[in-house]
């Protein structure tokens, strides 16, 4: 997880955290990304106009790109590269994240509604926090409050 997770909206205007999962036997490079109340209308509208959709089964191709460099995650560009959004500085992602994104050609984005990361996140266990932030984001899901889409990953 990037730029300080754990009480998400209130402490930080933007958070980021990279996965890997495997479906049907193929490895998905994952970006979840929640900013702050005052922006998260602007990205969901940034996300949409790329072709984003309600996170319900497949994600769809957007025309969104997720730029990387030196093993970075450096920015998220949508609406044919008119809105970038990015963290406060590049943040490191894993040689699988990113094997996995460049082995597809892309990336799942999840954009997440605000107190979608749930408080005290980081100061749990690592296996408590990835069942913590699973529920979360699986109630999210639920209700109809997650946006997903697969990008294409450009490195630089």
């Amino acid at each position: 997880m990037g730029d300080e997770a754990g009480e998400g909206a209130r402490r930080a205007p933007m958070v980021w955290a990279f996965a890997v999962r495997e479906s049907a036997g193929v490895l998905v490079a994952e970006a979840i990304v929640e900013v702050g109340a005052r922006l998260h209308g602007e990205l969901v509208v940034d996300a949409v106009d790329s072709g984003f959709v309600l996170a319900a089964g497949e994600p769809p191709a957007t025309t969104g790109v997720v730029e990387v460099g030196a093993q970075r995650f450096e920015r998220l560009v949508l609406v044919g590269g008119r809105q970038v959004w990015e963290p406060a500085a590049g943040v490191a992602v894993s040689p699988g994240w990113l094997a996995a994104a460049e082995g597809r050609g892309g990336v799942v984005v999840i954009v997440v509604p605000p107190g979608t990361w749930p408080a005290g996140l980081m100061s749990l266990e690592p296996q408590e926090r990835v069942a913590a932030f699973t529920r979360s984001l699986e109630k999210a899901r639920v209700a109809g409050r997650l946006l997903h889409g697969t990008v294409t990953i450009e490195s630089r």
